[in-house]
């Protein structure tokens, strides 16, 4: 081949890879795009430009709307508003985890066959034991005898060994995995633009600090939620806490905002939640002075998840008439659950 040619065909290669290079640099992989939206898992809709919106503003150091990161408090409810819990009198982690204890202490309490809601749950009745849990004095029951009269450290033992076994009873997966992919994904972009983020539950402040780190990402100590009494005992070597049988907070509606106050000191800037018992800590956030966004939950995805609105009725009035932000779950989450994107 002569010279000339030789040259020809090298400058030809050359200009092809500058081309590609050029087309390459253009054209942003998958994975980038990917990293472009924090938010993959949500519709490009309403409510996730309010979200991106909300956050792009309150750290905008050069806009009207910035918050300084002291001041980035995020409160988020748990059962059905980071993971599903329904129906909540039978399905709820915390009543399954009960309900295990009471079928491995019946022996211990022969009474347990005539009393409700103890009869209901050893029986299987699903449907009586529903009915006995809109009761909270037999809420109350239940958990002083399953949850009381151990160490500290010996039910952060048994919570553990529970959560290792049981598996949610619709999707047959542990309780680890069925938290909303959407949700963790807006707890992530709060955590990478400096949110301190807390869990307000109604459930067991104890219970839901063995899994917040592991499902959430959320540190124990940030969880705020129900509680019973403590005390401090002396032994040769040091001190334990033991969970007394009496329940010293509930941390359910107004509780929820009182307890922000006691435990954080600081009005959170965005809420999210599913149901009227979070009603108080969103009037919390829109309260203060600084910005805030409220995001309210709604379950009406029978399909993937269920299809609910039992104690919504004035949240999802609030949210109307405050133009606060409503998740639909069906509209709103292009995925629901991690195992679910695996079919």
């Amino acid at each position: 081949m002569k010279s000339g040619k030789k040259l020809n065909m090298l400058v030809g290669a050359l200009l092809a890879g500058v081309i590609i290079a050029a087309l390459t640099a253009a054209t942003p992989s998958r994975s980038q795009e990917a990293a472009d939206d924090p938010l993959p898992s949500w519709h490009n809709g309403p409510t996730k430009q309010a979200i991106l919106g909300f956050v792009r503003q309150v750290t905008d150091k050069s806009g009207p709307q910035y918050v300084k990161p002291a001041e980035r408090i995020a409160a988020f409810d748990d059962g059905g508003t980071l993971w599903t819990e329904w129906p909540i009198h039978v399905n709820h982690i915390q009543v399954v985890f009960a309900r295990q204890r009471i079928k491995e202490m019946t022996q211990k309490h022969e009474d347990w066959k005539y009393r409700q809601p103890f009869k209901a749950i050893l029986e299987n009745d699903d449907k009586e034991l529903a009915i006995r849990l809109k009761n909270l004095w037999n809420v109350m029951d239940l958990l002083r005898e399953t949850h009381g009269g151990m160490t500290v450290d010996e039910f952060s033992a048994t919570v553990r060994a529970f959560l290792a076994t049981a598996k949610h009873p619709k999707y047959k997966v542990p309780y680890t995995q069925v938290a909303y992919v959407p949700m963790l994904e807006l707890l992530a972009l709060l955590r990478a633009n400096e949110f301190k983020i807390f869990i307000v539950t109604g459930s067991g402040t104890d219970f839901i600090r063995e899994l917040s780190e592991e499902v959430y990402g959320i540190p124990r100590e940030n969880v705020i939620g129900s509680g019973p009494e403590y005390e401090y005992k002396e032994t040769p070597k040091g001190g334990y806490l033991a969970r007394k049988l009496n329940i010293d907070t509930f941390n359910l509606r107004t509780a929820k905002a009182e307890n922000i106050q006691l435990h954080i000191g600081r009005r959170p800037i965005l809420v999210a939640g599913n149901t009227d018992g979070d009603l108080a800590m969103m009037g919390l956030a829109a309260g203060g002075k600084n910005p805030f966004l409220n995001l309210l939950l709604r379950h009406d995805d029978a399909e993937r998840e269920f299809a609910y609105e039992d104690e919504t009725e004035k949240a999802i009035e609030a949210a109307r008439s405050r133009a606060w932000t409503i998740i639909s779950m069906k509209n709103d989450f292009k995925v629901v659950f991690a195992f679910q994107k695996k079919k």
